[in-house]
């Protein structure tokens, strides 16, 4: 990474880059001096830190205070990667804790932009246990409802990562950035160093998006208006229907319409529907599923809204878990939720058993029935068994006209019940999936049309 790379910017430069001419006030905790050459009496720490001082203009290896970025208020807190690579000790942990502390107190964001290398050698345990201190201020922030956003740049390593970076509700990282728990100098010679970058752990779905320096003030924006916080709001709008198609008048039709390959899927509603989408992306356990959409959105009017979307594939164990994430920070934040269902079913396959299938359909049905928020549903194509109910908002559902939903697939049903393939058309009738008769049964609210 060149040094006057964007990533490789200055703390305060970085700061500068979000909040342009809105300004930012930097704040101080109370000063709690180190004893001599820090808690370990380590030889020539002092100098290390005063040298470190005056290349850097800086105190300590945090910068914190409250600066506006776009047009909303936050709390921002920045690491200076060359006062002693960014590491954390005792007097990093007070700032840590003082930032999470005044955006408690104040009901402010928290913006973090991240450049680490881990835990400071010369403080020992002094400095590991900072994580500590960084882990229950972010979980007291959390219990009060308010957001954390992280911006990790180049590098982003150890402790740090494992708690301001990766532990943040939103992980954006800027291009081209090292981040891994695994600093450079301490992971396996052959390691793959793609593994190691901001391309690498959205690819492996621990970052949310990798954005360009010149998008990152705009970007940042848009989710500080998406997380807010926000007052009481109302449930999310339904979307309008996509197509015209007519209401089925028989079983087999109705599955015919909504595996249709021209039907509107899960992006042309969503695109109607947002005027600013802003993408969650992976599961936080190393996997993704790209046919399933989830993040948030600010529609025309402002409305924040989270959004769950199937896109009409077998959903994977990784989709469960993201969406469950999706769902369960929204409720936090008090944003309201659409889920859009359109799926087959589960997947079924060997891998997805191995990855959890059960547990993770079992979190996403958790995540649904805990939301103090509305979750809003709309049945937009495929609803397949209890891959498709585990998104489904019980009582608050509705359908379109080109969708079903079923206990299960016809044709399994037919083989199940050692039917020929000529009477599927007739099962399907008996399961009765069409859209009004899941109105008439009172699990659809509605058929939107």
């Amino acid at each position: 990474m060149p040094a006057d790379s964007p990533a490789r910017a200055t703390a305060r430069e970085t700061i500068a880059l979000l909040t342009g001419a809105a300004g930012f006030t930097e704040h101080r905790p109370p000063a709690h001096p180190l004893p001599p050459d820090g808690p370990l009496g380590w030889a020539g720490y002092d100098a290390a830190r005063e040298r470190a001082g005056t290349r850097t203009g800086e105190e300590e290896s945090v910068v914190y205070g409250t600066g506006v970025v776009g047009d909303r208020a936050c709390v921002l807190l920045a690491f200076e990667f060359g006062f002693l690579g960014g590491s954390l000790g005792r007097l990093t942990g007070d700032r840590l804790a003082a930032a999470y502390e005044l955006a408690r107190t104040r009901r402010l964001p928290l913006l973090a932009l991240v450049a680490t290398g881990g835990s400071r050698m010369q403080e020992g345990m002094v400095a590991l246990t900072q994580l500590q201190r960084v882990a229950a201020a972010s979980t007291r922030l959390r219990a009060a409802g308010l957001p954390q956003i992280a911006v990790v740049r180049d590098p982003t390593t150890g402790g740090g990562w494992a708690t301001v970076g990766a532990g943040a509700d939103v992980v954006l990282a800027l291009p081209g950035a090292q981040v891994g728990f695994a600093g450079s100098r301490v992971r396996p010679a052959d390691a793959d160093p793609h593994a190691y970058s901001a391309e690498g752990q959205f690819a492996a779905g621990q970052v949310d998006a990798v954005v360009p320096p010149g998008e990152l003030a705009r970007t940042v924006t848009h989710w500080l208006r998406a997380l807010g916080p926000h007052g009481a709001l109302p449930a999310a709008p339904l979307p309008r229907a996509r197509s015209a198609a007519p209401l089925p008048e028989t079983g087999r039709e109705a599955v015919a319409a909504a595996r249709d390959p021209r039907r509107p899927r899960a992006e042309a509603y969503l695109a109607d529907y947002f005027g600013t989408r802003l993408p969650l992306h992976g599961d936080r356990c190393g996997g993704t599923d790209p046919g399933l959409l989830c993040g948030f959105g600010l529609r025309a009017d402002g409305l924040p809204v989270a959004y769950v979307a199937q896109c009409g594939t077998p959903t994977r164990p990784a989709g469960y878990r993201a969406a469950a994430r999706t769902i369960r920070l929204a409720d936090r934040l008090g944003v309201p939720v659409l889920t859009l269902v359109d799926t087959p079913g589960a997947a079924n396959d060997a891998a997805a058993e191995r990855a959890g299938a059960g547990a993770a359909i079992a979190d996403a049905f958790a995540a649904v029935a805990e939301a103090r928020v509305p979750v809003t549903t709309l049945v937009i194509g495929e609803g397949g068994s209890g891959g498709a109910l585990a998104l489904a908002a019980p009582d608050n559902t509705h359908v379109t006209a080109d969708s079903y939903f079923s206990v299960i697939a016809p044709e399994l049903a037919a083989a199940i019940l050692k039917r020929p393939p000529s009477e599927t058309g007739a099962t399907a009738d008996q399961l009765r999936l069409r859209p009004q008769d899941l109105l008439e049964l009172g699990f659809a609210r509605s058929i939107v049309s």
